[in-house]
Parts: C-alpha cells; sequence; structure tokens
C-alpha cells in the first residue's frame, strides 16, 4: 500500500484520528504495556504503521474481549480492529485476509480423565468460554452434546473453570500454554478444536476494505507481520499465507 493520501485518510478515519480497537484479551496478538501508549503486540505494531502511513495520530481504544470490539464497531466507536473471521462478525465489520493463523484449545485439571480434543464433545461435558469469541462462535455451531458456560472475557472464564469445576476451559491455545505453565493443577490438551484466523477489519466502506487488505497482504510479503510475532515472543502463531485472487 503506497502513503496514504488525504482522501485515504479520510476513508479509514474519517474524524481526523485512526481509532484502533486493541483486545488484550488474545495475548498472543495484543499485550498490555505500563501504559496503553507502552502496549505491545503485532496487532498494535500493525495500527501504528498504517497510522503512519496515513499521517493520522493514532488511538488505541482497548478492549477485553473480541465481542466487545464488535459491539464497538456496530456502534461505530472504532475505525479499524483486529478480529478472528466469523461469518456472524461479516454483519457488522469488513475483513481483509487473514494475517495470523492461531489453534483453538482446550484447558482441563490435571485430574481430568479427559486426554484428546475428541473426547470433550460429550454428554455431561461443560465448558467455560468468553462470550462473543470466536471460539465461542465457532463451538456454539458445532458442538452436539456438551454444554457451553459463558463468561465477559476469556479471563473470567478462566476463573469459573477453576471456582466452579467447570469440565474444560476452552480458548487461544498459545494462552492457555501460558496459563498452565503458571499451575500444577492444570493441563492444555494436545491437539486443537480449530484454526482460528486472525485479520483486519474496518467499519468503513469499499476503499478502506482494499487499503486494509492490501497492507495486510504487503506485511505479510515482507516479514513484518513474522518479526512482529517473533519480537512478543508468540511461537505458537503462524503467519497466515498469502491471499488468493479476490
Amino acid at each position: 500500500m503506497a502513503d496514504g493520501t488525504t482522501d485515504l485518510a479520510h476513508a479509514l478515519a474519517p474524524t481526523g484520528t485512526l481509532r484502533a480497537a486493541i483486545n488484550f484479551g488474545n495475548t498472543v496478538l495484543a499485550q498490555r504495556g505500563p501504559t496503553l501508549a507502552e502496549a505491545g503486540g503485532v496487532s498494535v505494531a500493525i495500527a501504528r504503521e498504517l497510522a503512519k502511513r496515513l499521517g493520522t495520530p493514532l488511538e488505541l481504544v482497548p478492549f477485553d474481549g473480541a465481542g466487545d470490539v464488535v459491539t464497538a464497531g456496530a456502534e461505530r466507536r472504532i475505525d479499524i480492529g483486529f478480529l478472528a473471521i466469523d461469518p456472524a462478525r461479516a454483519q457488522t465489520v469488513h475483513f481483509s485476509a487473514p494475517y495470523v493463523l492461531i489453534e483453538g484449545g482446550y484447558l482441563v485439571l490435571s485430574s481430568s480423565p479427559i486426554t484428546s480434543v475428541d473426547e470433550v464433545d460429550r454428554p455431561g461435558i461443560r465448558m467455560t468460554v468468553g462470550a462473543r469469541s470466536a471460539y465461542d462462535l465457532y463451538l456454539s455451531r458445532n458442538l452436539k452434546h456438551a454444554e457451553i458456560v459463558r463468561d465477559q472475557t476469556s479471563a473470567e472464564a478462566l476463573e469459573r473453570f477453576l471456582r466452579d469445576g467447570i469440565d474444560v476451559a476452552a480458548g487461544v491455545k498459545a494462552s492457555l500454554l501460558d496459563f498452565a505453565k503458571t499451575r500444577s493443577d492444570v493441563r492444555v490438551l494436545p491437539g486443537r478444536f480449530m484454526v482460528i484466523e486472525q485479520a483486519m477489519v474496518t467499519i468503513h466502506g469499499p476503499q478502506a476494505v482494499r487499503a486494509i487488505s492490501e497492507l495486510i497482504e504487503e506485511l505479510k510479503r515482507t516479514g513484518f507481520v513474522a518479526r512482529e510475532l517473533a519480537k512478543s515472543g508468540q511461537t505458537e502463531a503462524t503467519v497466515a499465507p498469502p491471499a488468493g485472487p479476490a
């Protein structure tokens, strides 16, 4: 994507400031700093790069869950964001192709008899999820037997899992692995239940959608995304392949 022109800046940031939703609930993509301005992660880096090219100020708008980002988009309180691709969300925001692939995984107590992801969807099994997260949307469509227990954020879902003796916690596998390193009483099941395609989004029209799509393809191709993942220590995430023909 060429340096931002006045027209493109207006298309992506009509208020004069690029308002970028950052979901700190997904620690693979965004990590809090001592201040909001010191936040890190690949999503934050992409937002900064876009604002620099547009020549506009950047406002990082923090959230703790992806569902709240979608709501903010519907209310037009943001210009861009970073979300897992999901058909339900496409009614509210416009997606680029994915820039990062993340696995969805399951966490259980060390004493649990469950040993694989294939054993989770059974009668009597209860699992916690962050409400309106990518994995909540996916599991709501695909589970046949297990019961979903939702909390506002993924962090609250983990708290409920431990507090209430829920069978399984579902979430971003990399984040669950980090959580499991801090405790001896939990483990992450081998394998995955889904691949989460993380993309950039905008609430604006075709010109804005083309711009973020071109940016994402360039940043994948030039190694920007890979470098930012490595810089933030995210070894469990992978750069998405180039987008196919539109």
